[in-house]
């Protein structure tokens, strides 16, 4: 029997195909005529393994998702140092969204019900929980670290200054002098601020975690101060 000439569609392809085409043009550029023309199929063969776009768009955000190395948060039967979970955590994390920032906006929706986002939740409250931080925290804190990462995740800081030492004049912006140059210095810039904001969010956390243990935690008044 003959081979096909192409490989069989299927899911993994055009999440592949997909990821590829949001990663070149945007989330804006996917659609189901252009994924079936990169595929070399007819447009509803997609909606035999997608039945729209969004859910195309979607399992590709899972599969960047899937990308996070959760292994830190595993110790065995061992003691979880939390603080250096997340650390270390945050920057898998982030790597994973730096090779992909079109995806992000899709992925700040939430997990939804994507396997690999929902595994990724599970994980940090599950750490976070059997190493001491009561429920209500241990949400706060994935949802902390979550906006942090991804915010950090969608543009450069450094990127958004021109490489034009005439663009900043100092009698409109005195502190501006130097602006012109972090341009090249994108990376040292972005990776400094994300390390630094990093590591004050892990010493706040550990000022709130030091006094949940060391003395007694009152629940914050609710709306009407109950």
């Amino acid at each position: 029997m003959a081979r096909p000439r192409k490989p069989l569609l299927s899911r993994d392809r055009i999440i592949e195909a997909a990821g590829e085409l949001v990663d070149a043009e945007g989330l804006e550029a996917v659609s189901t005529r252009r994924l079936a023309a990169a595929l070399g199929v007819s447009g509803p063969s997609l909606y035999n393994h997608f039945r729209t776009k969004d859910a195309i768009l979607e399992a590709v955000a899972d599969a960047v998702s899937a990308r996070v190395d959760l292994s830190m948060f595993d110790t065995g039967d061992g003691p979880l140092d939390w603080r250096a979970a997340l650390h270390a955590w945050a920057h898998s994390y982030r790597a994973a969204l730096a090779d992909h920032p079109n995806i992000v906006p899709v992925l700040a929706r939430g997990p939804g019900r994507r396997p690999a986002g929902l595994r990724l939740a599970d994980a940090v409250f599950g750490a976070m929980t059997a190493a001491g931080w009561p429920p209500a925290h241990a949400t706060r804190i994935g949802a902390l670290m979550r906006y942090f990462i991804l915010g950090s995740a969608v543009a450069s800081f450094a990127r958004g200054f021109v490489d034009d030492e005439t663009a900043y004049d100092p009698a409109d912006y005195p502190h501006l002098g130097q602006a012109h140059l972090l341009a090249e210095r994108r990376h040292e810039v972005d990776e400094g601020a994300f390390e630094t904001g990093l590591t004050a969010l892990l010493d706040g956390l550990t000022l709130q975690y030091d006094s949940l243990h060391h003395e007694p935690h009152r629940s914050p008044p609710g709306p009407a101060g109950t």
